[in-house]
């Protein structure tokens, strides 16, 4: 089989600054984007543990820290960091061109 992959317009730089979550729609593909001291990332938007939408959570050096039961995510590769989570986020590759956001999905 071969999957397709097409590179999505996310959103612009602005509405990413530095230290912010962002989260979005793309047909049934949520993602949460993280503007991690400059470098931004893209996961799965939903904590794997419990649905949360982890642009509700909480962005630090160790990643994204779920909302609703605390555990963090490491926003480059989408390991869990402690439980009660144990299932990666799936990651995706970002590019920027000319201020705006692109995701490929």
């Amino acid at each position: 089989m071969i999957f397709l992959s097409e590179w999505i317009k996310a959103c612009t730089l602005e509405q990413v600054k530095e230290g912010q979550l962002f989260g979005f729609t793309h047909d049934n593909t949520k993602i949460l984007l993280a503007n991690l001291k400059g470098k931004i990332l893209a996961t799965d938007l939903i904590c794997t543990h419990a649905d949360a939408d982890l642009s509700t959570g909480f962005l630090s050096d160790e990643g994204v820290r779920c909302p609703l039961h605390l555990s963090v995510f490491n926003l480059e590769n989408g390991k869990p960091q402690n439980l009660p989570a144990e299932t990666s986020l799936k990651v995706y590759n970002v590019k920027i061109d000319d201020n705006e956001i692109y995701v490929e999905i």
